[in-house]
C-alpha cells in the first residue's frame, strides 16, 4: 500500500511547477501550492548536480529528517516539494543547517506558523 502523503504522479509535479510558488534558500529550493485535500503531500528531490548516488541519498535523508522536525507546525492541504541544491553536499553540512534553511523558507512564504 502506497502512502497517500507522498507526491508521485507526473501531473502533480507538472502542476506544482507551473501553478505553484517557489522560493530558494541556501541548501534547498521550495515549491508549494494548495492541493484542496485534508492532508499535505510532500516530495524530496536531488538531481545529479548534487553529486553521485551517495551524496544524493544523503541530501534526501537530510531533507526528510529536517522536514520531520518542522512538519508539526505546518498547515494541512499543501503539496510541498523540496529540491536539494549542490551546496547541501558540501563538507560539514549537518541536519541543523538544512533544517534552519527549510524553516526560513517556510516562514518567509507564510507556511510556518511559529
Amino acid at each position: 500500500m502506497l502512502k497517500p502523503d507522498v507526491l508521485r504522479n507526473k501531473k502533480d509535479f507538472t502542476a506544482l511547477y507551473s501553478k505553484g510558488k517557489s522560493a530558494g534558500g541556501k541548501y534547498v529550493v521550495l515549491f508549494y501550492k494548495k492541493n484542496g485535500r485534508p492532508f499535505s503531500r510532500k516530495a524530496f528531490l536531488a538531481s545529479k548536480k548534487v553529486g553521485n548516488s551517495v551524496k544524493r541519498n544523503r541530501a534526501r535523508r537530510l531533507m526528510k529528517e529536517s522536514y520531520r522536525q518542522v512538519e508539526k507546525t505546518l498547515p494541512a492541504g499543501y503539496d510541498i516539494l523540496f529540491i536539494a541544491r549542490s551546496t547541501i553536499s558540501e563538507k560539514g553540512v549537518k541536519c541543523g543547517n538544512v533544517e534552519g534553511s527549510m524553516r526560513a523558507l517556510l516562514k518567509k512564504n507564510g507556511l510556518l506558523s511559529t
